[in-house]
């Protein structure tokens, strides 16, 4: 984010020296909120008088909103893990650190209820540009517990602390019910962070399984791109974007796993936060 203003460019006042952004702060809450719906009711009065910008707005509600938010709300859930398995000889295994790129993995002994550590995947690079042999549990970081009821803001502060970004979800009864990253809270905060291995914007729409026709679109998908692939006749008069016509038919922002019927059309929730929904699963209805 280096290089933005959050603050308005307006940085001089009647031509006297620049205005910090302590003293525009200042000038936000000369009147002392004393609930936070007063105090966003000032942020919001501040961003028309061109004072701090939307951007900056939508940052502090979400620092905001993730006090308040627990690990359950955006985990990513136990089906969707993906895992290295102790007894795994690196063919098996590299072709899907490969594929999915990310850069930590859960390693299982038999079930993802049985995790045993967690395998970096920078710490394989030099053994395969050696051609090493070596033992998987050699390479293992200790994995992080923690329960589905853990506050973001808590979590954050220990990730940052223990210099961990990764904690594997467990539910009542000790079960692996997910994982978190801090990505996955920093995007609760400041929107989307793409890296090199994002699926590129334009591409929003790609097949998920091509035996029954199901298909990962982003919420941003156009309306009348959807439209043209899956033959469909949504109406882009009132939204931009499938995403805004999901969102009208539930009538709040939806989490993680909440479906929908729309048409012959089946849409399941895989990526939302607390503002937007940001991809979805489409699957014939029938």
């Amino acid at each position: 984010m280096s290089g933005k203003n959050f603050l308005s460019d307006n940085n001089s006042v009647d031509g006297k020296s620049p205005v910090t952004w302590r003293e525009k702060v200042s000038r936000i809450f000369r009147k002392t909120p004393h609930k936070l719906n007063d105090a966003m009711s000032l942020l919001r009065d501040a961003v028309t008088k061109g004072m701090i910008n939307e951007e900056a707005l939508s940052i502090i509600e979400g620092a905001i909103q993730v006090a308040d938010m627990q690990v359950r709300e955006i985990m990513i859930p136990r089906s969707q893990m993906v895992c290295v398995e102790e007894n795994n000889e690196p063919k098996d295994f590299l072709p899907r650190i490969i594929e999915y790129a990310h850069s930590r993995f859960p390693v299982i002994v038999d079930t993802k209820d049985e995790v045993i550590g967690v395998l970096l995947a920078k710490d394989l690079l030099p053994l395969i540009i050696q051609n090493s042999k070596f033992n998987i549990k050699d390479l293992l970081r200790p994995a992080t517990f923690i329960p589905e009821s853990k506050r973001l803001n808590v979590l954050l502060r220990e990730f940052r602390a223990n210099r961990n970004h990764m904690a594997i979800v467990v539910d009542e009864f000790g079960g692996v019910a997910g994982l978190v990253t801090i990505e996955d809270i920093l995007e609760q905060i400041v929107g989307d962070i793409e890296d090199e291995h994002d699926t590129e914007e334009e591409h929003f729409i790609r097949p998920k399984n091509a035996t029954d026709n199901t298909f990962m679109v982003k919420a941003l998908t156009p309306i009348d791109e959807f439209n043209a692939h899956f033959k469909t006749v949504f109406n882009d008069d009132e939204f931009d974007t499938i995403g805004g016509i999901v969102m009208q038919e539930f009538g709040h922002v939806p989490k993680r796993h909440d479906s929908i019927i729309l048409g012959s059309f089946r849409f399941d929730v895989l990526n939302a936060d607390s503002r937007r929904i940001r991809l979805l699963q489409v699957s014939p209805y029938l």
